[in-house]
Parts: structure tokens; sequence; C-alpha cells
């Protein structure tokens, strides 16, 4: 029994960390596209967006938007943010959370 429970608190050791950093790049990410969408909509409805965006977008996308934190975004990360925020699952999200298209 005791070999079995070692490996399996190993395990969950390495799960936990693994969603700690998945959580952390995405708060990181989400820094970068709050301001982004912000521009076009108010801050209640940014946040909305940013989540819909986040949730939409992979998971090394969301690594890419997480380097720009402490920078404000350049065009590159401008057309990634609105490149996610096109896609159907984003603009589902967006319908229904009353969030309007990003312009652009």
């Amino acid at each position: 029994m005791r070999a079995l429970v070692i490996p399996a608190l190993m395990l969950l050791a390495a799960c936990d960390t693994q969603a700690l950093t998945d959580k952390a790049l995405r708060r990181a990410a989400e820094s970068v596209v709050t301001p982004v969408v912000n521009r076009d909509m108010p801050a209640a409805v940014a946040e909305t967006a940013t989540r819909c965006i986040l949730d939409a977008a992979s998971k090394s996308e969301i690594e890419g938007l997480a380097r720009d934190v402490g920078v404000e975004a350049g065009t590159l990360t401008v057309a990634n943010i609105r490149a996610i925020a096109s896609r159907p699952a984003a603009a589902a999200c967006f319908a229904a959370g009353g969030v309007p298209p990003l312009r652009g």
C-alpha cells in the first residue's frame, strides 16, 4: 500500500505545480490582453472579453501573450489578440456575455 501512496503523492504534487504554472501564465496573459480590449470597451465588459479570448487561446498562445507582461502590447500582440477574438469560440463567448466584437 505504501508503495502506491508515495508515487500518487508525487503525481499529485506535479499536477499542482503545473496547475499553478498555468494559472500564473494565464494571469500574466490577462494583464496583457485586458488593456488592449479596454481600448474598445468599458472595463467590466473588457474583463469578460479577456476571459473569452483566453478561453479560446491555445496554451502556446497564452504563453506568448504572457511574455509581453509589463510592457505595452505591440502591433503583433494586438493582432494576435484580435485573431483569437475572431474565432468562433471567442465570438460565442462574447455573444453569451453581451460583449460586442472588437473593432479593427
